[in-house]
């Protein structure tokens, strides 16, 4: 559940901030009654990349290496000149 504090009391605090939100609580910073920012704790649990994991899934076509069509051609050039 999140906490919504004032910018000032944010600032005055920060340390006793960081520590909570180490410990799982998200802080929701206000200015002037509007949210503003949000102090999360940062994931330390990351996927490992599994290489090779999409073997078999992927298909590329046999004519994706094959020029494109000269009016896609035209429409890119067309369009870097505006």
């Amino acid at each position: 559940m999140s906490k919504a504090i004032n910018i000032h009391e944010a600032k005055t605090n920060f340390s006793k901030l960081i520590v909570r939100v180490s410990n799982g609580e998200e802080i929701i910073i206000s200015k002037a009654g509007n949210h503003v920012a949000k102090l999360v704790p940062i994931s330390k649990k990351q996927k490992r990349r599994l290489p090779g994991s999409a073997k078999g899934k992927i298909k590329i076509s046999d004519d994706f290496y094959k020029p494109l069509p000269k009016d896609i051609i035209e429409g890119f050039e067309n369009e870097s000149s505006t």
